[in-house]
């Protein structure tokens, strides 16, 4: 909160999936809390989005969406709430691959309207302010807005050891939705591509959310997969370093390791240190051409809060367990405080 006690007026929120879904749970629960009337940003990543039976798939963005519209799944944290399984059993039954990926039926209309709106010739951002009608508009207000980061394809691939057609094992890459959802993050890893990115721009809205705003959250998402396309792309990192708003994260490293997912794998193959203070280097100090000005860590990791003030980032150890929403709104509301000094 400002010097007044208050949530700032307007927020930008650089997201993935699950972390950066729950972490705007906490934001907006907090947001509700103190009555204030803050207009909130998302900026969601779309190198995980994948095609699958000739359908755009954007996972972030749907999680997002759901989540805060209301019809996530709160068990899997991801697709539709109530779901059933028919096509995906039909489609399995004619033998059409992949069978590792499921659309579920509810989710499946999702799929549909995005990819008759995008061969209509919207651009991403189109469909999906146009899909977001349904889930933000009504329940806030125009008070969320969630923005792809780029209209431009982008695919994620990561670089593994895996079997090849002889059945040696091969060093190839696989779309990241293969390498997390069929194989589990299991796989020896080496690296990580972003397809496409480095054609890829901004979507409308993205690089004025970051310079036009009173402040900039990074929550827990994966900073490989989920933040790094993001900052990827041409001028975002300029924009942040830019900005008159501090820019304030929230590790999702706790105690060494990963809280859910597969970032641990990921920081490892490509250089980083497994560690809440070596992912706030990773993203670097703004005063020394990173984007970071402040870092939430969590009180396990209180050991590690010099080093990264060291680094030139403000940190503070605070819970960062997201038990539940008013758990994050906690976090949210130390992540505020933090950016006031």
């Amino acid at each position: 909160m400002d010097a007044q006690g208050r949530v700032p007026d307007r927020i930008t929120v650089v997201s993935g999936g699950v972390g950066g879904a729950r972490f705007l749970q906490g934001l907006l629960r907090l947001i509700e809390r103190e009555a204030a009337r803050t207009r909130v940003t998302v900026i969601a990543n779309t190198g995980d989005d994948i095609w699958l039976h000739g359908l755009k798939v954007c996972p972030d963005l749907d999680t997002v969406m759901y989540t805060l519209g209301g019809g996530i799944d709160p068990e899997r944290g991801w697709g539709r709430t109530g779901e059933t399984w028919h096509a995906k059993e039909e489609l399995a039954a004619y033998g059409v691959e992949p069978t590792w990926f499921g659309l579920g039926d509810r989710d499946l209309a999702t799929h549909l309207v995005r990819t008759q709106m995008l061969d209509a010739g919207y651009p991403l951002s189109a469909v999906t302010e146009a899909l977001c009608r349904r889930w933000l508009t009504e329940a806030y207000d125009d008070r969320v807005r969630l923005l792809p980061m780029s209209d431009d394809r982008t695919e994620t691939h990561v670089v593994v050891d895996a079997p090849g057609a002889d059945g040696t094992i091969e060093q190839r890459a696989i779309h990241f939705q293969e390498y997390w959802v069929r194989h589990r993050a299991e796989l020896p890893t080496h690296g990580v591509s972003v397809i496409g990115l480095d054609q890829a721009s901004p979507a409308p809205g993205v690089l004025e959310a970051l310079t036009d705003t009173d402040l900039v959250l990074l929550p827990p998402s994966n900073p490989v997969v989920s933040i790094g396309p993001v900052l990827g792309l041409a001028g975002v990192r300029d924009a942040l370093r830019e900005t008159s708003a501090p820019v304030v994260g929230v590790s999702g490293i706790v105690g060494g390791d990963h809280v859910h997912g597969m970032a641990r794998q990921l920081l490892t193959a490509t250089g980083v240190e497994v560690s809440a203070a070596g992912v706030a280097e990773h993203y670097g100090a703004r005063s020394g051409g990173g984007v970071l000005d402040g870092w939430l860590v969590d009180e396990v990791d209180g050991g590690l809060v010099d080093r990264v003030a060291g680094a030139g980032i403000a940190c503070r150890a605070v819970p960062l367990m997201m038990t539940d929403h008013d758990a994050t709104a906690e976090i949210a509301a130390a992540a505020i405080a933090l950016s006031r000094g």
